[in-house]
């Protein structure tokens, strides 16, 4: 349940909104009843409205206290009697439709007063530069999000080095951020060596990563947490890196590729491909690596 200090409620608003928003049918319920809130399973009141989606929370259900919740068809069964279902294959969502229209984000471009944007970068429409963000070198599409303290712009780490010690590259490229982009607290995203460094229209990349000079992620791709992702490699559309996984550099990541938590890629990866482990390998390949671990650690 939201804290009215720190978040502003625009409700309330009626049930037949609501299910218009997210193209539902209300049966057997007043469509002008007024929903006052979103809230949790567990914390929801009369007056709120609710959400299932993990099949982990289905306990909650029968003891749920609002009076709407968003669920998907096969969850229908286990709703206790007296609460109005607004059933959708795309709970989660739907919820989010919701929420955003009780709590919407604030529109038209921000820039913190702490944040730092070096001269010549290029900002687009609706933008929202967070606190103590630095840019240089780089253009920006239209409502792109960077949170607190991301570091956008800045050398990438090159070096020539012999056994006389190391020469500094100049890093002589831009960073592109195309447009509906959302860049977590704390990111760092260096300038390309001699090319771009390109962060694809939509991505979304989560805080406290790092992508290094001259990497080039496609767009629609969803990277996690502690994710590092080496020079000069190039990841196709829609591809998703769990937490704290690893690729190495100059490396070829094709569409749809998903790497799983911890992984460590260190060859290319087809298109279509579910990775694990390190050295990364196909998922089913790694479960059967484990299993026999398992099998010979038993004996």
């Amino acid at each position: 349940m939201a804290d009215p200090r720190f978040h502003g409620n625009q409700g309330p608003f009626s049930l037949s909104e609501i299910a218009a928003l997210i193209g539902c049918d209300v049966k057997d319920a007043d469509k002008d009843i007024k929903i006052s809130d979103v809230a949790p399973l567990d914390k929801a009141e009369p007056g709120q409205l609710s959400f299932l989606d993990n099949v982990k929370y289905k306990d909650q259900l029968s003891i749920c206290n609002a009076t709407v919740c968003i669920l998907h068809p096969k969850m229908l069964p286990d709703a206790p009697e007296g609460l109005i279902a607004l059933v959708t294959e795309k709970p989660y969502k739907a919820y989010a439709m919701v929420a955003q229209l009780f709590y919407p984000s604030p529109k038209g471009a921000f820039i913190h007063p702490t944040a730092v944007i070096e001269d010549n970068v290029i900002l687009g429409k609706n933008c929202h530069i967070g606190a103590h963000v630095t840019i240089s070198h780089a253009i920006l599409g239209d409502n792109v999000r960077i949170h607190n303290g991301a570091r956008i712009g800045q050398d990438g780490f090159g070096f020539a080095i012999d056994e006389t010690g190391c020469v500094p590259v100049p890093q002589l490229g831009r960073v592109q951020i195309e447009d509906n982009v959302n860049i977590g607290a704390d990111t760092c995203i260096d300038r390309g060596a001699s090319g771009d460094t390109i962060i694809g229209a939509g991505t979304i990349i989560d805080n406290l990563c790092q992508i290094a000079h001259g990497v080039v992620i496609g767009k629609g791709c969803i990277i996690v947490s502690q994710v590092g992702i080496s020079g000069s490699t190039r990841i196709g559309d829609y591809c998703v890196f769990g937490g704290q996984s690893g690729v190495a550099g100059h490396l070829n990541i094709g569409t749809g590729v998903q790497i799983g938590a911890q992984s460590g890629v260190t060859k290319d990866v087809e298109s279509g491909k579910k990775m694990m482990g390190f050295p990364a390998r196909p998922i089913r390949e790694f479960w059967r690596e484990m299993a026999q671990i398992k099998k010979l650690l038993s004996k």
